[in-house]
């Protein structure tokens, strides 16, 4: 399973950004071909994609391609450019049928569906169990402008914990929409450590700029890692049994938490 702590969005529209993209220290690249791109672009935002993902590459992060959503005039075709990248983006899921129909197109590729929508919330937790669902991004931008509310915290706060309970259930990533705000860089890693608080696993971006701070929020500092280690080590010297660490009672909830932190920041 991989960790995405960060996801870059790059228009699939503008091949000269794909390099720069590739090299902004983001876990995974998604070149988007919905939203980012016009409609009288999408043809040839797609054969852009197909050269980028037909040309040799040496490493770098995860490669993945947002198409358009089912129904679309352009959906199919993206797929067929989707099913040679690493991953598809979903976007709209609102039922498992629609990631059943991408799968049937792109076998062999992983699916992030995009959770965007109301009836995407109701259904999340069969969606996030669907069958080759590496994780799910929450669209906070379009649930908002659906729903009618606010773009802030409080509002979606349901909604996050929501897909946090139903992505963890199966043990599949979560990653938290992006920060609209671009001038704001400051307050964009401590509003990411407030979803990873929750339970999120990363966030996507939509500049290179963001990344480093997002990676700095969903990575455990050298602190947390050594303190997850002494856990580990204090929980299994009990035998299996409780056991307590610097006044604190260590069980099993708190070792399984601690061996979550050694696996995204520990060697």
């Amino acid at each position: 399973m991989p960790n995405f702590r960060s996801l870059l969005f790059a228009p699939a529209s503008r091949p000269d950004r794909f390099a720069r993209a590739l090299a902004a220290g983001a876990d995974a690249v998604c070149l988007d071909l919905e939203d980012a791109v016009p409609p009288d672009a999408k043809g040839q935002a797609r054969a852009a994609v197909r050269d980028f993902l037909n040309a040799p590459r040496r490493g770098g992060p995860a490669v993945g391609v947002r198409i358009n959503a089912l129904g679309t005039p352009w959906w199919s075709a993206d797929v067929e450019i989707g099913a040679q990248a690493d991953f598809v983006m979903v976007p709209k899921t609102g039922h498992v049928d629609d990631l059943e129909l991408v799968s049937k197109a792109a076998p062999d590729t992983a699916l992030w569906p995009l959770i965007e929508t109301p009836e995407g919330v109701m259904r999340c937790w069969e969606i996030a169990a669907a069958p080759k669902v590496q994780g799910v991004l929450f669209g906070a931008f379009d649930y908002a402008a659906e729903v009618g509310c606010a773009r802030e915290w409080e509002p979606l706060l349901f909604v996050r914990s929501l897909l946090a309970a139903a992505c963890a259930r199966v043990h599949v990533e979560l990653l938290d929409a992006p920060s609209g705000n671009l001038g704001d860089l400051s307050s964009l890693e401590p509003r990411s450590r407030r979803a990873k608080a929750l339970g999120f696993t990363g966030r996507a971006c939509i500049h290179p700029d963001q990344v480093a701070a997002v990676n700095v929020a969903y990575t455990p500092s050298a602190i947390e890692v050594q303190q997850a280690a002494r856990v580990i080590a204090a929980f299994e010297s009990a035998a299996g049994g409780a056991a307590q660490l610097d006044g604190k009672l260590i069980e099993l909830p708190v070792a399984l938490a601690a061996r979550r932190v050694l696996a995204r920041g520990g060697d």
